[in-house]
């Protein structure tokens, strides 16, 4: 099996969007989470302010690659294990039939439907159904699988309220994985001299919030002014096995506002974002080619132990990988058909079953759809 290469640069930016006043960049990983490769990079830590100044606390600065060219991997909805069942060999079961793609990205990111930690308090005390928590060990189990970075922005990621939100990210920290989703946070990783900004959004207060759309906006353009690359990772839309089809105007779910998915997306793009990445209906949507930037709504579930539905369209899974290069230009990429069977753990479909559906999606739902490829390759974005 392929080891990880190194962690990447990485700073975490908090900003108090209301008033754009201090930002502070948080940077590095915990030493000797991932194996060094020739890749690294020494960490330059900068602080910033609302009117734009910069100055560097360490000399040291990423000599950019020859190609300045950098592929990021995208998998929905994930959780690594819960009171429904938790995946053997401290998690790793979850990944093992996929890890082997998982570490070829530069950058793999996905969505994190839960928490780490030992108990406490938890949401369904107020009357609310599923808590999603694995033991704090287990978060050693998205490292080994080749994630980089999680989106925390999700209506799980407060499952065991702000005591699990605490110790999720202490778990994180300790095995070397960011996160964003955050209030105003922008997490920046950079690989291959190419800094790409990632700010996850949610419908929900612990998070950037979907209904601030001119806020979130602002945030998307401070972004830009600090690194090459955004991307918007988009928790949003209604949940089911009939939600496959990309409604016009705002979603709903279980009496919850779920966004309006297209005209957010459409707003992070007009704002800078060179690609916008979406969850949250736990099944596959399609993919909207917009003003020659990138928009998946929804790649479904990706893994979960017992804790996913995974008949018809809520087995149907996806790993899409994009290349992008330090303008924000979408070179191209590729879907790859998963497919969530038995306990709910991923594995390539060889019948190619979710790519043939998003390319039904994507033409049904958009005047512009993504050009994708019957063997899931995507065509560049213009």
């Amino acid at each position: 099996m392929p080891e990880r290469r190194a962690l990447p640069v990485i700073q975490r930016t908090t900003i108090c969007t209301a008033a754009l006043l201090a930002v502070v960049l948080l940077g590095g990983c915990s030493p000797g989470a991932r194996s060094a490769g020739p890749s690294s990079h020494a960490t330059a830590t900068r602080e910033s302010t609302a009117a734009g100044s910069a100055t560097a606390t360490s000399s040291a600065e990423p000599t950019a690659s020859v190609s300045e060219v950098v592929t990021i991997g995208w998998v929905g909805d994930t959780t690594p294990g819960s009171r429904y069942g938790m995946p053997p060999q401290g998690g790793r079961a979850l990944f093992s039939k996929v890890r082997a793609l998982l570490v070829v990205p530069d950058i793999m990111v996905g969505n994190l439907e839960g928490t780490f930690g030992n108990g406490g308090k938890s949401k369904e005390g107020t009357g609310a159904v599923f808590s999603f928590q694995a033991p704090p060990a287990y978060a050693k189990a998205l490292s080994w699988a080749g994630f980089d970075l999680v989106n925390l922005a999700n209506n799980h990621a407060h499952d065991f309220l702000e005591a699990g939100m605490a110790s999720t990210h202490r778990a994180l920290k300790a095995v070397g994985v960011a996160y964003t989703g955050l209030p105003g946070q922008v997490t920046v990783v950079e690989r291959n001299g190419v800094r790409v900004a990632f700010i996850g959004v949610s419908p929900y207060r612990w998070s950037q919030s979907l209904a601030d759309i001119s806020g979130t906006a602002a945030l998307v353009r401070h972004a830009r002014k600090e690194a090459d690359v955004v991307i918007v990772l988009m928790h949003a839309g209604a949940e089911g096995s009939d939600k496959t089809h990309t409604p016009k105007g705002a979603e709903h779910a279980y009496g919850e506002f779920r966004g309006s998915p297209r005209a957010f997306a459409h707003a992070m793009t007009d704002a800078g974002a060179s690609a916008v990445l979406g969850s949250g209906p736990h099944v596959v949507r399609g993919i909207e080619r917009y003003r020659g930037r990138l928009i998946a709504y929804s790649l479904g579930n990706f893994a979960g132990w017992g804790n996913f539905g995974t008949s018809g369209t809520l087995g149907l899974s996806g790993l899409l990988t994009l290349r992008i290069d330090r303008g924000g230009e979408v070179l191209g990429g590729q879907w790859l058909s998963l497919r969530l069977a038995g306990s709910g753990a991923p594995a390539v479909d060889p019948k190619g079953r979710s790519v043939a559906l998003v390319r039904k999606l994507s033409r049904q739902d958009f005047t512009d759809p993504w050009p994708i490829a019957s063997d899931g390759s995507l065509a560049a974005g213009r």
